[in-house]
């Protein structure tokens, strides 16, 4: 299981919304057990992250 928190708190240090993006990364992160690298991109490394979409059909995890 990897430490989400710390790895949101680096997926969103650069997020204009900060409190969305670590929801949005913790409920991602809880469900894949991973979060891409970086913060942004690299979707390759965590397939279950950028896989996962809002209703309206847009990604889900930042």
């Amino acid at each position: 299981m990897n430490d989400c928190g710390s790895a949101c708190k680096e997926r969103c240090r650069l997020s204009s919304r900060p409190n969305l993006c670590h929801r949005a990364c913790g409920t991602c992160c809880a469900r894949c057990n991973c979060v891409p690298p970086g913060t942004y991109g690299n979707y390759d490394k965590c397939a279950c992250y950028a896989n996962l979409t809002t209703h309206g059909g847009r990604r889900k995890c930042p």
